[in-house]
């Protein structure tokens, strides 16, 4: 373990010569272990310790010597010598797979934990909390250390003057509070603290477990609430602003990340001038990963409303259209990601609308289909009831990379680009302008999709775009009536209804309800409206709309013509026929 200069720390030195041997001799040293003799067992122990020191391969022979056993039996001896050496030896040994298997077997929980007590060497403090830390990596044995009472012990260790116990016992708590019970006992065990005077470690890897530990168990608010009382947002604050603790700023930046959702603590950040500061440090930070944890960070505080509005307070949009920028794909996404959650803020929108809108458009073009659709969402949240966002993104020259993204590799950017299309085309020259650029045959292919996003929202933007005769002519030259009416089989009731819409606006014209009744659409519509569950406002309008224009067809189902019905083909009803005798 290294400090935060550099300098080693070496295992404990023993009040005896150790016992010298090779592997050859190993089954000998093993024999000895069931000496009646105290001096003889410490010092097989401490030979053995430094032959498993060696390496994974002679951990496996004293493995298959059966030392495992033999040494197991040894943790309990009354000698204090031979019960620290015998725990070294598993201690070291417990790196080893078939090591710790057979420790789990033996059950040596209990036994370790017994060894945590004040009264105990230092080295025996040191040796235990490695193994409990080796075996903690599997669940049971989180389950049995918690439920064992081993959590209590830990914590106290923390506390330890010795950086090995320190290290030992904070990786096995940080392994512990993975899991929900353990998580939920440490806020009885006040183990804030305890973890905050570890930052103050002159050895990195002690410091960046308790940050591990605190970004767990921050994940609680009540968590949250000690943290800030015991003065642990300065702390965080304070290593983000050390040069010194640059590897230690993304971990830092996790924890501050989980206490950004509470508004209460977000408010005393403020207060305190500590956000201004965190948006600063990461707007100059140039490391991808404390980019990316503080991009997500915003995006988890931006959900609530109060945070929302602390946020756009602190211009927090001008760092996130900052982090569009980077050549980061990670950071571009989570960047994407804070700014849609943002953009429930009408003041961030506005601002997003005014500054982000050219770089997210040129996100649309790029190779990472993640980066792709993550700029697309965003675009569907700014454009939504927008339109100066809408007209913003055609000024962009947006609109040819929106109807590339039809065609994209994921679902979530296909069915965003649609919705996107769909949003500007509330604005009438934005509709003529995608539909003269073909977007009616683009939709065919989404049509066909087996997802139901992409479903619902190709069929929407169908229903938007077909009140056009020329774009009802290139969706049925392009194939696209046909999946449309398959749509109309879905189970999903949005898809449903939308493609009930669509059908409704392409059978405007006889040639487009001709081909629609003679794909089954008809069909399909009366029997969506006979069942009180699948019928919906616009599967009565569409049927109606079919037949209106196809009026041979709604005479001979409906036996009338309306008075808005015109013929114009030349057939004429003679009446109904009598017949007397």
């Amino acid at each position: 373990m290294l400090k935060r200069k550099f300098s080693c720390l070496f295992p404990k030195p023993q009040d005896f010569d150790p016992l010298l041997i090779e592997s050859k001799t190993a089954a000998t040293v093993v024999l000895m272990l069931s000496s009646p003799e105290e001096e003889v067992l410490a010092k097989a122990c401490d030979a053995l310790y430094k032959f498993a020191s060696k390496g994974d391969e002679n951990k496996a022979t004293l493995l298959g010597l059966g030392a495992v056993e033999q040494l197991y039996k040894l943790i309990s001896h009354e000698d204090p010598t031979v019960r620290g050496n015998a725990v070294m030896v598993l201690g070291i040994m417990a790196s080893n797979y078939d090591v710790k298997k057979l420790l789990r077997e033996l059950d040596v929980t209990d036994s370790l934990i017994s060894h945590l007590v004040p009264e105990e060497d230092v080295v025996i403090h040191e040796f235990a909390t490695l193994c409990l830390a080796y075996l903690a990596v599997e669940y049971t044995t989180k389950v049995q250390i918690f439920e064992r009472g081993g959590l209590e012990p830990l914590i106290r260790l923390l506390g330890s003057p010795d950086p090995d116990v320190q290290k030992n016992s904070v990786e096995c708590i940080y392994l512990l509070v993975q899991d929900f019970q353990s998580r939920a006992a440490v806020h009885e065990l006040n183990i804030i603290p305890p973890l905050l005077e570890l930052l103050k470690s002159e050895y990195p890897v002690i410091q960046l477990l308790a940050l591990k530990t605190l970004e767990v168990i921050s994940k609680d608010g009540e968590m949250r609430i000690m943290l800030g009382e015991n003065k642990g947002l300065d702390c965080l604050l304070t290593i983000l602003e050390t040069d010194e603790f640059s590897d230690l700023h993304v971990e830092a930046l996790a924890v501050l990340g989980n206490c950004l959702e509470d508004v209460h603590t977000l408010q005393l950040i403020q207060q305190s001038g500590g956000l201004k500061k965190l948006l600063s440090f990461v707007r100059e930070s140039t490391i991808p990963d404390i980019q990316k944890n503080a991009a997500k960070a915003i995006t988890k505080a931006a959900y609530d409303l109060e945070n929302r509005n602390i946020l756009n307070e602190e211009e927090v949009e001008k760092c996130l259209i900052n982090l569009l920028e980077t050549d980061n794909d990670g950071v571009k996404v989570a960047a994407s990601q804070a700014i849609s959650a943002m953009c429930a803020n009408l003041a961030s929108k506005r601002a997003f609308g005014l500054q982000g809108i050219p770089q997210l458009v040129q996100l649309l073009s790029s190779d990472n289909e993640e980066v792709k659709e993550a700029a697309v969402a965003v675009l569907v949240n700014l454009t939504a009831a927008s339109p100066s966002n809408a007209s913003a993104v055609a000024e962009a020259e947006g609109i040819e990379p929106l109807l590339n993204t039809l065609h994209a590799q994921r679902d979530g950017a296909i069915a965003n680009a649609a919705t996107v299309l769909t949003n500007l085309a509330m604005q009438e020259p934005l509709r003529v302008n995608i539909q003269n650029r073909g977007i009616m045959s683009v939709l065919a292919e989404p049509l066909r999709s087996t997802n139901s996003q992409v479903q619902s929202k190709a069929a929407f933007a169908v229903a938007v775009f077909g009140c056009d005769a020329d774009a009802r002519t290139e969706l049925r030259s392009a194939g696209g009536l046909g999946p449309l009416v398959k749509l109309l089989h879905s189970k999903n009731e949005e898809v449903r209804r939308n493609a009930c819409w669509a059908v409704m606006t392409c059978a405007s014209d006889e040639l487009t309800a001709g081909e629609l009744c003679r794909l089954g659409a008809l069909d399909v519509l009366e029997e969506i409206n006979l069942s009180k569950c699948r019928k919906n406002n616009f599967s009565e309008a569409a049927l109606e709309k079919l037949l209106d224009n196809n009026l041979s067809q709604k005479y001979s189902q409906m036996g009338y013509l309306s008075s808005n019905n015109i013929i114009t083909d030349g057939f004429y009803d003679c009446g109904q026929v009598s017949y007397f005798k």
